[in-house]
């Protein structure tokens, strides 16, 4: 009897420790299917595909891991999925154009870049409703919210500029001008510095949150960079490139090119995963992921998507 119980609970264990380990997937917009890939980050196999509202683009989750929330561009609204189930559990107005989006430090707020109205739309998450509008730059693109809590910055393409919104005041008290057509950025761990990708620049720049000015610059030797990922200990950048169709490897120190990833055409977004030994990127034209080894800096697999994947998130479900 004792050997028996001791062999249940060994067997117990292992599905416990089975199942956390599945419990880190990927979630893929992909904008022409109107549907979202999710993916085994361990086995690298589909899951699910999950049909949500036309044009699917931005993707974030919540903190807990329990809901991933899907920008639906054309159809001016939120899906919001059920991470463990993986069914649609509710469509949420989200203002015009929705794209990019991140949460609050807290986690009770919901910011949503609205393209096309040149505005941030703030949801609140435990009611679903709409709180604040504001408005932003031309064009904007994504938002980012700062560690510390205080900021989220949001990167306008058509006017070259980052607004920086205020949490506490749910206010713009900045715009930092930046080179032609900032896209994705990155805060640093210690919310001291921003890193900016300008897609027709062709360029990375650091701004400092310190001073709110961009402290530096400097080409990346790629053609139309996108989205940037930012290693665990800050020193490192990987940038995607849509037209070179490459991730670029920066010292974020000096911004020097260290190494360059080939993955194919459009590059597009990019998602590490919590422990950063790998790095999830769309590649729009080839119709799939690229799943990059950070230490050996090479492809080691790819999975297949929907028609043009757009965005991506990395949650650890529980």
């Amino acid at each position: 009897m004792r050997l028996a119980a001791l062999l249940l609970a060994a067997s117990l264990l292992g599905a416990v420790v089975s199942e956390a380990r599945a419990g880190l997937r990927v979630f893929v917009t992909n904008e022409k299917s109107d549907d979202v890939t999710v993916v085994d980050a361990e086995s690298g196999t589909v899951l699910k595909t999950l049909a949500v509202g036309k044009r699917p683009r931005g993707v974030t989750a919540s903190a807990d891991g329990k809901r991933v929330y899907v920008a639906n561009s054309n159809s001016d609204s939120l899906s919001v999925i059920d991470a463990a189930g993986l069914v649609v559990i509710a469509t949420l107005p989200a203002g015009r154009d929705p794209e990019g989006l991140t949460f609050n430090r807290d986690g009770t707020l919901l910011y949503v870049v609205n393209e096309n109205d040149s505005a941030v739309t703030v949801i609140d998450v435990a009611s679903s409703r709409i709180v604040k509008k504001i408005e932003v730059g031309t064009e904007p693109e994504t938002a980012v919210a700062s560690p510390d809590g205080r900021w989220v910055a949001v990167s306008n393409e058509t006017s070259n500029d980052i607004h920086v919104i205020d949490t506490a005041a749910q206010a713009v008290v900045k715009k930092i001008p930046v080179p032609k057509n900032p896209r994705g950025m990155r805060f640093t761990a210690d919310s001291r510095r921003l890193f900016v990708a300008s897609e027709q620049a062709h360029v990375v720049s650091i701004v400092s949150m310190e001073t709110l000015s961009v402290e530096k610059s400097a080409p990346t030797g790629g053609s139309r960079p996108v989205d940037i990922a930012l290693s665990r200990d800050g020193k490192r950048a990987w940038v995607s490139h849509g037209e070179s169709g490459d991730v670029r490897v920066l010292d974020t120190s000096t911004l020097d090119v260290l190494a360059t990833i080939p993955v194919g055409p459009r590059a597009w977004w990019t998602a590490l995963t919590p422990d950063g030994s790998r790095l999830y990127v769309t590649v729009g034209r080839a119709g799939d992921i690229a799943v990059i080894d950070t230490a050996a800096g090479k492809v080691v697999a790819r999975i297949p998507a929907g028609k043009l994947p757009w965005g991506i998130a990395v949650v650890e479900v529980p």
